[in-house]
């Protein structure tokens, strides 16, 4: 194999064993031979596994935001339905691996993974701005976009501890999740109100904010 072929082989191969265990419990030993190369080799194109899981984190990341990107085609609530679908795809395919990301892992602390933490973060609430059809998004929008994407990682987190509610709950919930906190920002801003109404006109009956709104109904009949 070529140099670049090689160090993607080995990233894909790395990337396979986080997926499945906690990098910490990952060694050099395992990914040679999972790649069918001596333990030498493997450290000729990368200088430790610290390094090599930084760029199977690299092409996690990418992965993970480009689960956020969703063509701007039917309402809003359903959109984000199909974004939490795929994002929740990542997190069971990835699901030690991804929760040594975000709880701590041999890479947590350095800067390239933070940075790359915040790039998927970030990528997410461009995309968000970008359903919400806003380009400078004002304080209180932007608290609500960013402790949205918080709670889904968190969420997500809580999930994988024994996966004690079904995904598909969690997907809807977490859509709910986001209209719920629109409305009370709303409710201490007239822009956000404003916007707040634009997300539910077009909602069909069937839709999932029109959904949240029977259910808060049904609690106070």
């Amino acid at each position: 194999m070529g140099v670049e072929e090689r160090r993607q082989q080995l990233i894909g191969v790395a990337l396979d064993l986080f997926s499945r265990r906690s990098p910490d419990d990952v060694s050099i030993d395992e990914i040679a031979t999972a790649a069918g190369i001596s333990r030498p080799l493997v450290y000729h194109y990368f200088s430790g596994k610290l390094s090599l899981y930084e760029a199977a984190l690299k092409r996690a990341a990418q992965d993970l935001a480009d689960r956020f990107a969703e063509p701007h085609k039917g309402t809003l609530g359903a959109r984000l339905l199909r974004v939490m679908r795929r994002y929740f795809d990542f997190v069971e395919e990835h699901g030690p691996g991804f929760s040594a990301l975000m709880r701590g892992g041999p890479a947590v602390g350095s800067s390239a993974t933070n940075a790359l933490i915040d790039s998927v973060r970030q990528a997410a609430y461009e995309q968000m701005l970008s359903h919400l059809g806003v380009i400078d998004a004002p304080p209180r929008l932007e608290l609500v976009v960013r402790s949205w994407i918080s709670l889904a990682e968190s969420t997500a987190l809580i999930w994988l501890d024994g996966r004690r509610i079904p995904r598909g709950e969690l997907e809807i919930q977490l859509v709910h999740d986001f209209a719920a906190l629109a409305a009370v920002s709303a409710a201490y801003d007239e822009d956000m109100a404003t916007l707040l109404k634009q997300m539910v006109k077009d909602e069909p009956a069937d839709g999932p904010f029109a959904e949240l709104i029977g259910r808060l109904i049904a609690l106070g009949s």
